[in-house]
């Protein structure tokens, strides 16, 4: 195993999102859906608050600004700044991949934030191939590293497929995810990470003791388009994967829900929540806020408009807005 090319690989993900987008081409389908309007909404807009409880404390929206670095130089004052915002806003945090500080310990200050977080839920991350190679008090060194409240466990098997040097032999992978699910001290999250998590994975996940789902469907950032800038491989996956409506659709009331996949705004947030998710979340838009130093503007037109669809519905809360009417176009 190469270590550096753990770490020059988490460096290059983040600079060709950034700088290349690499997004799908096709949707997240969410555009297809429209909220009903409520021309009597009779709330104020003063009392809507769309708080919600997620691993054990209290966000003010149901946000996730999900995981996407670490391991490398620059990735500490991403994360760190990223963190700082979700503490100041009332939402929660995930880092990227740990697999990095796994190989080379003294990366684990680019995982760290609760210094700066210490009030919001924080995801430690790892992918489901490494549970089949890493010991528990490995997995469990990572929650206790950065203090996190759960554990998200991503499934790439697309992305790896695609990398000349990816881990293609899912075997054994459920498994893995069961016994960590049944001995780790902290829930476990098990994330997509853009091609979408369908209905009969739902049900395998849930049986094997997952707490939480984050679908992360096909309509943002195609990972298999990142890998296609980074090397030469098999053409035509570009846009594989379950589209985040269809996702949420597929996976709602199997276990509370994480959308993501494609969430650019509070208005596709909203309707996530309506369609059958309990928190939104997102990476790209974050981290491009953070580069053009514009973040706090773009978390609070988020919220805005968050607020806005509550309140356009007649929702006045968290609750409320899950029972909002969509309309399919």
């Amino acid at each position: 195993m190469d270590k550096s090319k753990t770490e020059s690989r988490k460096k290059d993900h983040v600079e060709l999102v950034v700088s290349k987008g690499a997004q799908y081409a096709r949707t997240t389908g969410l555009e297809r859906m429209d909220f009903i309007h409520n021309a009597l909404p009779e709330v104020s807009m003063d009392s809507v608050d769309l708080s919600v409880e997620f691993l054990g404390k209290t966000l003010r929206y149901p946000i996730l600004i999900t995981g996407m670095t670490g391991g490398y130089g620059d990735a500490e004052g991403i994360n760190r700044s990223l963190a700082q915002a979700a503490q100041k806003y009332g939402l929660a945090f995930g880092v990227g991949s740990q697999r990095a500080m796994v190989e080379k310990p003294e990366l684990a200050k680019t995982y760290r934030v609760r210094d700066v977080a210490p009030g919001v839920p924080i995801l430690a991350n790892i992918g489901a191939y490494q549970l089949k190679k890493y010991s528990l008090s490995q997995v469990e060194s990572l929650v206790s590293a950065i203090e996190a409240d759960a554990l998200a466990i991503h499934l790439n098997a697309l992305q790896e497929v695609i990398q000349g040097e990816g881990d293609t032999d899912f075997s054994g992978v459920l498994n893995a995810i069961g016994r960590t699910c049944e001995k780790l001290s902290v829930p476990v999250v098990v994330k997509e990470t853009g091609a979408g998590i369908s209905q009969d994975v739902a049900i395998k996940l849930k049986s094997a003791g997952v707490k939480y789902l984050d679908v992360a469907g096909a309509g943002g950032t195609s990972w298999s388009k990142v890998e296609y800038l980074r090397t030469d491989a098999v053409p035509g996956f570009e846009d594989w994967g379950i589209p985040t409506a269809e996702s949420i659709i597929q996976c709602r009331g199997v276990l509370p829900m994480i959308a993501s996949g494609g969430i650019r705004n509070g208005i596709d947030g909203a309707k996530c929540i309506a369609l059958g998710a309990d928190m939104c979340g997102a990476a790209y838009p974050f981290i491009r806020a953070l580069r053009e130093h514009s973040l706090d503007g773009y978390i609070e037109t988020f919220q805005n408009q968050m607020r806005m669809c509550a309140f356009l519905t007649g929702s006045r809360t968290h609750a409320d807005l899950k029972k909002a009417k969509l309309i399919f176009r």
